[in-house]
């Protein structure tokens, strides 16, 4: 009896015991980490993560609700953190805020030890990208996207071809007078995720209202590392303690040299951003990496050498690698600096008014236009914008090389497809099917190849209207170029015909110039297919015509209906009387007499 009574205390004692073991705070986790650098937090988090993504909950024996709200919670951080490091900004928010989460209860910091991680109250030791994140932060806290944008205003920079620490310095001790602990901790976690999922030193930058952003450019190899270095593991997943692990041993790389600078496209100007580069050669590979992973478009390989792909928010990126580029390189084009659809805010200059009048009526009056111009002179922006005044009835079909001018968000309410090619599926397999769609009118982003021009030059005779981008300088080189897609690939083998052709499908060109960041329509100009006239009465006469038309045959003529001229618009020439009929057939019973009043009261615009 007395020998059960100390086994049965034995084990009550035994599982106290465990239990207060069992119940124990976790003297390792509770440990606060002791180095507050970046990549030591970066490190942390891993941890973290990579703990929750491998804990098997069904082994705690916790009830069936209990046990499948943790393996939701646990696929939706995964999911998060893999769309994430493709550009989607819910996803971007939603492993920020566990970042959060983690910095503060897990690194506990507080208002001491953070400034171990940025001296935020010690200025002279911040560098560059820190007064710039900050005041990016607070820009972004206040205005949102807009934030840059004002940013570059307020401090008279829009208009700068470099924008150099001293600007910045201005700027900083202009506006910084008090960080919040808030404040500190929001960016201390932007800078963690950026270098952790994001995008690096354009993580922020990039989500802002701008052109483009644009690095890996201006010198040459930043060392003759590059294939060696990247040969293993390019298109491979690399893990987080990896890339710190290695940048952190990484001494042969030269961090100063331009090829890490980062570059804006803001409102046509091309800006260097002379305070804010990439720390290491290895991370602008992983930037350029990932940059472009948006719907898996496969693989930036040394065969392929570059890819175009689009992201989560429409922007265009273009990426390049040696061997077919010098270095490592990434062009992101955005259009988010025009923040409305007011074509007002476009075209400021004197005679504006009048001159987006006219571009209504070409479009209500489904004349096929070109936009032509540079790069960046707004030829998108501008073909955005026209839509607007396409008949709302009329069904729009848009074909784009990667998804940039985003109709359906623009026009959520309009008759709208858009569609691109793949690498299953050729461009003009999609043009084809097009005409299956039962579209009014063809939309092409841009005309960059002899096929896509063959294919407008041949659905320009069944559609209603079509409007394109290209860029061709002059009418001429413009009609040269679709009459060449025509002896190409149309099946043509007289050069007149197909120049006939080519002019007959293209009603206006719209000629887009940018002149250090002012953008605006230089000319808006009529083409005007040729028809052969009777030959002259007089014998020498007609004989001079007959042997004209046999040598240099003439198969259209050019009208300029506007040009802009000493800073102002002018309207020029009339339209001929084919436009004219053109227009007035497209335009509602309602409209014509709105139409006639506005020729009427254009004097110069009268037929001429």
């Amino acid at each position: 009896m007395l020998l059960n009574f100390f086994i049965i205390l034995l084990l009550i004692t035994g599982m106290v015991g465990f239990a207060a073991l069992s119940l124990r705070p976790n003297r390792k986790e509770e440990k606060r980490t002791e180095s507050y650098s970046v990549e030591e937090i970066i490190k942390t988090v891993d941890g973290v993560f990579a703990g929750i993504l491998d804990k098997d909950f069904r082994s705690l024996n916790l009830n069936q609700k209990e046990t499948m709200k943790r393996e939701n919670i646990k696929k939706l951080i995964k999911k998060c953190l893999k769309k994430s490091a493709e550009g989607d900004e819910e996803a971007k928010e939603y492993i920020k805020d566990y970042i959060k989460e983690i910095l503060l209860h897990k690194v506990m910091l507080n208002e001491e030890n953070i400034e171990k991680v940025i001296p935020f109250n010690c200025a002279d030791m911040l560098t560059g990208q820190d007064k710039f994140e900050i005041l990016l932060q607070l820009y972004y806290k206040d205005y949102k996207k807009d934030g840059f944008r004002i940013f570059l205003e307020k401090n008279h920079l829009e208009t700068a071809y470099t924008i150099t620490s001293v600007d910045l310095d201005k700027a900083y001790f202009k506006e910084i007078t008090y960080l919040s602990f808030e404040d500190k901790v929001e960016i201390i976690v932007q800078r963690v995720y950026q270098q952790y999922r994001g995008f690096g030193i354009i993580d922020r930058l990039r989500e802002m209202k701008l052109d483009g952003v644009s690095a890996g450019i201006s010198a040459g190899l930043l060392s003759g590392k590059i294939p060696e270095m990247t040969a293993g593991f390019l298109d491979e997943e690399i893990t987080v303690k990896e890339i710190v692990d290695k940048d952190k041993n990484d001494t042969g790389i030269k961090t100063e040299k331009s090829l890490l600078d980062v570059w804006i496209f803001y409102k046509g100007r091309t800006i260097r951003l002379d305070f804010l580069r990439f720390p290491s050669e290895r991370e602008l590979i992983r930037v350029c990496k990932s940059i472009y992973r948006h719907n898996n478009p496969g693989f930036l390989s040394e065969t392929r050498g570059y890819l175009v792909n689009d992201m989560k928010d429409g922007s265009r990126v273009v990426v390049f690698r040696p061997p077919i580029s010098v270095s490592w390189a990434f062009f992101l084009r955005k259009h988010d600096s025009i923040t409305a659809m007011d074509i007002s805010k476009v075209l400021k200059e004197e005679g504006s008014d009048q001159v987006i009048e006219l571009l209504k009526w070409m479009v209500k009056g489904c004349l096929s236009i070109a936009i032509t111009g540079e790069m960046g002179s707004g030829k998108t922006t501008l073909l955005k914008l026209l839509i607007q005044y396409i008949e709302e009835s009329y069904p729009i079909r848009v074909y784009e090389q990667v998804y940039e001018l985003n109709l359906n968000k623009a026009y959520p309410r309009r008759n709208i497809l858009s569609l691109r090619d793949s690498p299953e599926v050729s461009g003009q397999d999609i043009l084809n099917v097009m005409k299956k769609t039962d579209g009014t009118v063809l939309i092409l982003g841009e005309v960059a190849s002899h096929e896509t021009a063959n294919y407008l030059i041949e659905i320009s005779q069944i559609s209603k209207m079509t409007l394109f981008s290209h860029h061709a300088e002059t009418t001429q080189d413009l009609i040269s170029y679709f009459k060449i897609s025509q002896l190409r690939e149309g099946g043509f083998h007289k050069e007149d015909l197909a120049e006939y052709q080519a002019a007959n499908a293209i009603n206006i060109d719209i000629h887009m110039e940018n002149k250090n960041g002012h953008r605006y329509i230089s000319r808006i100009t009529e083409i005007i297919p040729y028809y052969k006239k009777d030959l002259p009465g007089g014998l020498v006469e007609a004989t001079q015509e007959y042997y004209k038309r046999r040598t240099s045959p003439v198969t259209f003529e050019t009208r300029d209906i506007l040009s802009f001229i000493e800073g102002k618009y002018v309207m020029q020439k009339g339209f001929s009387d084919k436009s004219q009929e053109h227009i007035l057939y497209n335009l509602r019973e309602s409209e014509k007499q709105e139409y006639r009043e506005f020729i009427k009261g254009g004097g110069a615009l009268q037929n001429g």
